[in-house]
Order: structure tokens, then sequence, then C-alpha cells
């Protein structure tokens, strides 16, 4: 049977639950914000608080694999819990992994997130498309078999991302505009939304390229990095209504209390709504 793909299924817990991503990144400063020490018992406990406070009513979590991966094998049978809860709180899982690389080892990574039998399957894992989208085959194949999704970094926040991002392809295009071009090219066809999103930082002011990829739009930065929810229509034009918010410590800060993390993404969610038109 063929599994329902990852854009169906994010479009309508866009339309039901609120068109919001909040992230699970354990900083150590959020840790020891929230009363808790620096280490598995304390990554647990953030956790397990963020899944069940936030599961059951925003449309995506996002865990930053960076932050359990730090505490090496207790800290991913963390991560591995929280996926498992979370989907079965029926939260989409955004896995924030940032992979990337070529043949037999990008495999591994999409066996790692995308093959259902694997105890870190996700619903969708971000990926670097930087050293060719075709590298990236694997992890797409990977996801239409399996109904996920797959984020892939266009347009990100940092600074740095620039040189190569808005670098001149050989064509005479930007990098990034290459990128979502692939994307479309992958999404072409797909209704209500294609599996293949890009991530662009809602701090960047204006893209600067069309954005409608018929893919989601993953947009961090909202929140503690500086961009609001009304940064969004001119950050993304017309492709505005598939854009996937993301917050993480504008929502985390309210913790530990479950109440205040809940009117935060809360929110955040109103916020959204009250500034992208209707889709």
């Amino acid at each position: 049977m063929t599994p329902e793909p990852f854009g169906a299924r994010l479009r309508r817990a866009m339309d039901t639950r609120g068109p919001l991503c909040v992230g699970i990144d354990p900083h150590a400063s959020l840790l020891t914000s929230w009363g808790l020490n620096d280490d598995v018992a304390g990554l647990e406990r953030f956790t397990r608080t963020v899944v069940d406070a936030l599961a059951d009513r925003v449309a995506v979590l996002k865990p930053q694999s960076a932050f359990f991966e730090r505490f090496g094998s207790r800290g991913i049978a963390v991560l591995e819990k929280a996926v498992e809860e979370a989907r079965a709180a029926g939260a989409l899982v955004l896995m924030d992994a940032k992979r990337g690389d070529i043949g037999s080892t990008m495999g591994a990574y999409a066996a790692t997130y995308l093959d259902k039998d694997s105890p870190l399957f996700s619903d969708a894992v971000t990926v670097s498309p930087y050293l060719g989208f075709g590298s990236l085959r694997p992890a797409l194949d990977a996801a239409a078999v399996s109904g996920a999704g797959v984020f892939v970094l266009a347009l990100t926040s940092n600074p740095e991302g620039a040189e190569v991002q808005r670098a001149t392809a050989a064509d005479g295009r930007p990098l990034a505009r290459v990128m979502l071009d692939h994307m479309a090219a992958e999404n072409a066809g797909a209704t209500p939304l294609g599996s293949v999103g890009a991530v662009v930082g809602a701090t960047l002011g204006d893209a600067g390229v069309d954005l409608s990829i018929n893919g989601p739009l993953l947009a961090p930065g909202i929140g503690a990095q500086g961009a609001t929810p009304a940064d969004l229509p001119r950050v993304f034009g017309a492709a505005v209504g598939n854009v996937v918010p993301s917050v993480s410590r504008g929502v985390l800060r309210h913790g530990p209390d479950a109440s205040g993390l809940r009117e935060a993404a809360g929110r955040f969610a109103d916020e959204v709504r009250t500034a992208v038109p209707e889709r």
C-alpha cells in the first residue's frame, strides 16, 4: 500500500493544528535556565516536557540532532524515544540533522532517518545539497518510498551562507536558484503540496529569488533570532502560503512549565495566522 506523501500530511497538519514548527533544541544554557543539569537526565527531562506539552497540538516538532548526539549513545536513546512519542501524539517530526554526503554514505543517512524500520525514522529530515543536488538522490528516493519529506538547505539565515548560496553558477543563476529549481522539478504535479521542501531563513528580509517550488518552505529565525511572523509575506512573497515558520528559543524559554510552552506556541501560531493569508 502506497503511503500518503509527506506534503499532503503536512498540509493537513498545518490546516488543523496551525502553521507552526517548534524546535527541540536542548542547549546547555536552556537546560540551566530550566533548573536542569547539563547531563543526560536533564536532557531527558527537558525533551519529555516539550513533547508532552506540545506534541498533541503543534503541526511539527523539530529536534536538533546535534544537541542529543553530544551525549553519545544515551543522548541518541533520548532522541529515539522523543521521536516515537511525538509521532504517536500526532505531531510530524522533522529531524534537523542537515546531512549531506555522496553515494553509499548518503544512502546510510537516508536509511537512518527515512526507513520506517529505523528507530530514528522521522516524517522528514533536513539535508545539505552543496555536494551537488544529485548527491541527495538516495534520500529523495527513500523519502518517496516511505511517504516522508526532505527539507533542502537553500538560503539560510547565517551570514556565512551567502558566499556559497549567492555564488553564481556556470549558467549565471545564483546557486540557491539552481537548488530551488531542482526542488521544483521534484515537486512537479504534486497536490496539495510536494514533499521536497526548502530551508529559507525568515531573517533574510528579501529572499531575492522566486520561492514557488510547490513544496513547503521551512522558515527558521522566528523569535530569538529576530524575525517575526509579520516579516513572512515580505520574505516569501507569493509562496508565503507554503511557509512552515520555525520557532525554538522563542517558545522553549517559557519552560519548564508546560502551560507556558503551550501558551507561547499558541501565541506564535495565532500571529502567523494573522500575518499569512489563508491558503
